[in-house]
């Protein structure tokens, strides 16, 4: 979870840039994206489920309380991006039709910020991450714009984020605040509306 309470969202009124659907990052081939709706959440809060499944498997609780505390969590974390981050992408990734994970993206004037990106269990550590966040890193160089992210240390995604070009700027409680500079020059808005 990105930890917005910790200089996160954006830095003033005026600087979020809403992500309209035709100025989403480019897919990698054979991937879509959509715009998430209420018919995704209980797919979303599963989908959350599995990453917080090797916390649940040291508790001994029963499946009721599990399944209450991962919704209570889900919910929590839902209505903490959308408080945060005005006009952020919520978007479902999509492969032949088939939901397999969630990809938030908050683009400003000063950064492309990836909240969440989360796939499903057997598609992890096959290079589909690796293939999403190039085709993000593409899409925010040609913004002139750095990419940042919040990663917990333990997070094996950590490792892919710094094979990327992914640096650690400052460690904000148990999160590291990466980023991925963009090449110099001046950022650009993508709706072109300057």
């Amino acid at each position: 979870m990105d930890p917005t309470a910790a200089g996160g969202a954006g830095q003033g009124a005026g600087e979020d840039l809403p992500l309209l659907a035709g100025y989403w990052p480019p897919a990698p081939e054979g991937i879509t994206y959509r715009t998430e709706t209420d018919a995704d959440v209980p797919w979303l809060c599963d989908l959350y489920r599995t990453t917080r499944e090797a916390e649940l498997q040291q508790v001994d609780w029963p499946e009721e309380l599990k399944q209450a505390f991962i919704q209570q969590q889900f919910s929590a974390q839902r209505e903490q991006y959308r408080q945060h981050y005005p006009g952020a992408a919520f978007l479902v990734i999509e492969r032949e039709g088939d939901a397999v994970g969630r990809l938030y993206l908050h683009h400003t004037r000063h950064e492309v910020r990836l909240m969440e990106v989360t796939l499903l269990p057997a598609l992890r550590g096959q290079g589909l991450g690796t293939r999403l966040m190039a085709a993000l890193l593409a899409w925010s160089r040609q913004l002139k714009l750095p990419m940042t992210l919040h990663v917990e240390p333990f997070n094996p995604a950590q490792r892919l984020y710094q094979r990327l070009g992914f640096v650690t700027r400052e460690v904000r409680g148990i999160y590291h605040f990466m980023c991925c500079d963009a090449p110099p020059g001046i950022a650009s808005d993508p709706t072109g509306s300057g």
